[in-house]
């Protein structure tokens, strides 16, 4: 049954690369340009992954366990994860989608992400990990501490959900000027005409659903992962222990194989080796966000698309914290760049 993890895993990887879907960026352009057209779209991502699951938990086809709200993990982890996220260049996702383009700089970062990842949730930090996360709060869900039915904040969530649509197709302005299309039908539309994040975001909340029960007849009762997988599959590279194959590694194992296919399928894909600094860079972004993912609890999709959708503490203050986080790096790696190719500029201009 894991097959099936694999299955959802290729078909993942396929959207997130053709929909080029990285939170990162997301993040980054609240803090830089003010943008939210990006965050907008993992809102209604939000929004549709939220409806699925509390319906299928009201059908009994799942079970959304109450958990603890791990406080002092969500808010350190999740600064930790934002900022080193921007230095690796994508989020995990954008990470996984952007190795199988050809990017030696994201391979990079995917091996220390994953390596560090396994270190804190199964080495010699495991310890720390555990500790640090145990300082929780009770009831760590809005619907367990307020009492209220989670389907007022669905109907909360899918209501800002409807208007951010709005408000952006409202914005959207001529269509951009591009080339001929190559391919027809189905063809030019999976594999070559521009996606929509708006309709991507949607596509990602519909295989997030899916993923719940197709997880949960293996035993594993979550969805969409990859620090704990990515995790595990380190451990089972180096102790060769069969029982961490599960769902959860197929899946990530099929994000990379399937964004590769879109690569390939679109004429993306080529190798790009970066320079040292660059390659430096996604070493230290790999390592932090592997770190941050593992002290958080999850990443950009276990907190921000899945953690959020069942309204837990854990992964809206995450989430917070990531924001924080990307905002930092951010201004402190790119904004400096951009004063100091200004400086020339203003100088020649007086002189």
């Amino acid at each position: 049954m894991i097959i099936t993890g694999l299955i959802v895993g290729l078909v993942l990887g396929f959207v997130f690369q053709r929909g080029r879907f990285c939170v990162t960026g997301a993040f980054r352009d609240l803090t830089l340009t003010g943008n939210t057209r990006w965050f907008s779209a993992l809102i209604v991502l939000i929004a549709v992954h939220s409806i699925g699951l509390f319906l299928l938990n009201s059908f009994g086809v799942i079970t959304l366990e109450a958990t603890p709200f791990p406080w002092l993990a969500s808010i350190v982890g999740g600064l930790i994860f934002g900022f080193a996220m921007v230095y690796a260049g994508g989020c995990a996702t954008g990470t996984y989608y952007r190795a199988g383009e050809g990017l030696v700089g994201s391979w990079f970062a995917l091996i220390f992400y994953a390596l560090f990842s396994a270190i804190m949730k199964l080495g010699p930090l495991a310890g720390f990990t555990e500790g640090i996360r145990g300082i929780t709060l009770d009831n760590g869900s809005l619907q367990a501490s307020t009492g209220i039915s989670p389907w007022v904040f669905v109907a909360i969530i899918s209501a800002l959900a409807i208007w951010v649509t709005v408000y952006h197709a409202r914005k959207l302005k001529m269509p951009m000027a591009t080339l001929p299309p190559r391919k027809t039908g189905l063809a030019h539309l999976l594999t070559e005409k521009r996606w929509n994040p708006f309709v991507t975001a949607v596509v990602i909340g519909i295989i997030a659903t899916i993923a719940w029960p197709l997880s949960a007849a293996t035993g594993r009762n979550s969805g969409l992962g990859i620090t704990t997988p990515s995790a595990h599959l380190v451990g089972y590279l180096s102790t060769g222990d069969t029982e961490l194959i599960d769902w959860g590694v197929m899946l990530v194992i099929g994000i990379l194989v399937g964004s590769l296919i879109a690569a390939k399928a679109s004429g993306e894909f080529r190798l790009r080796v970066p320079d040292q600094a660059t390659i430096v860079k996604s070493v230290i972004g790999g390592v932090g966000m592997g770190v941050g993912a593992a002290i958080a609890g999850g990443c950009t999709v276990g907190n921000a698309m899945v953690s959020t959708a069942q309204f837990e503490y854990q992964g809206w203050v995450s989430m917070v914290f990531m924001i924080a986080g990307a905002g930092i790096a951010a201004k402190v790696s790119i904004k400096p760049k951009k004063s100091q190719a200004a400086a020339p500029a203003a100088e020649s201009r007086t002189v």
